[in-house]
């Protein structure tokens, strides 16, 4: 198996026919199709846009030509959400080379799949479900992820789930897992902040300590959304990772966490139901491009010290 110090030497170079942008630093939103005319009328629509691959594997017709348009301008960030890479079955060629002609063709700034399952034999679920953490299931998530890198020639990010259930087998928690993936397979990984909040409220767990074992030297992308209350049978507090509303206070406070942390790493505001107005999207972006703001200019002057 593959492992981070050969990584880097085995996959191959993006070509480059299209605009370079940079997305370092950057805060964006979910490309929604109904927002295009107001996102090209806005004289700063903000960072990048990300979309879901499945979205695009169609040979063409207006998704095609709203994301390529976008893509002129824009950085990119491509978003899978149906490799079932956490699975215990086969990858899908089929699906992983539709995959992999969309990067080709977009040439995204960012790449990056869930950390779950959605098929079984020949069912395709609607849902990202969780998976347990044990030494066999390290060792095939590893093999699928190089699997997809080998195909991609590049990088994966790899995104930490939300959780309703947990499974007794697991023998590892989930951040050495997370960690372990990154070792044996040089993938970087992609940080839902609302996921660890709705996994540690689901779950009886603290976020900040979840964060604080969290490898995030190895985050590329950072994942903001809103959740749902409701209860469970017990008439307990259970979150949904509904991405219908705004970012909650406490992943806000969360991300702040983060940042200050790790620095200013591209991040991503997702709303994929009841989908507002653009100016109530870009609102959110807003702010989070404030705080990526606030401390890259605290890092800049902390560096100017050390120098002096």
């Amino acid at each position: 198996m593959r492992t981070s110090t050969d990584h880097g030497s085995r996959l191959a170079l993006v070509s480059n026919r299209l605009p370079k942008h940079e997305i370092a630093g950057l805060a964006g939103t979910s490309l929604k199709h109904q927002h295009l005319p107001a996102i090209l009328a806005d004289d700063a629509p903000g960072g990048f846009f990300e979309v879901h691959a499945e979205n695009y594997m169609g040979a063409g017709g207006p998704p095609h030509a709203a994301l390529a348009r976008i893509r002129e301008d824009f950085p990119v960030s491509l978003h899978g959400v149906c490799m079932s890479i956490g699975g215990p079955q086969a990858l899908d060629k089929a699906h992983l080379a539709r995959f992999k002609a969309l990067v080709e063709r977009y040439e995204p700034a960012l790449v990056s799949e869930h950390l779950a399952w959605s098929t079984h034999e020949t069912t395709y679920y609607n849902d990202l479900l969780p998976l347990p953490y044990t030494e066999a299931t390290v060792a095939r998530v590893a093999d699928h992820i190089d699997q997809v890198q080998e195909a991609i020639g590049r990088q994966l990010l790899l995104e930490n789930p939300s959780t309703y259930v947990t499974f007794p087998q697991s023998t590892i928690s989930e951040t050495a897992f997370i960690r372990e993936l990154v070792k044996r397979t040089g993938c970087g990984l992609l940080l839902d902040v609302n996921n660890v909040f709705v996994s540690a409220t689901n779950q009886g767990y603290s976020a900040l300590a979840y964060l604080s074992d969290f490898p995030l030297a190895d985050v590329g992308e950072v994942h903001l959304a809103g959740h749902a209350e409701q209860q469970d049978d017990e008439g307990e507090l259970l979150l949904i990772d509904s991405h219908d509303g705004p970012v909650a206070d406490a992943v806000w406070k969360l991300y702040e966490l983060v940042i200050a942390r790790a620095g200013p790493i591209p991040t991503l505001i997702e709303w994929d139901s009841a989908i507002p107005d653009w100016p109530v999207l870009k609102r959110e972006a807003t702010a989070a491009q404030a705080i990526l703001d606030r401390h890259a200019r605290a890092a800049s002057r902390e560096n100017i010290r050390a120098s002096a």
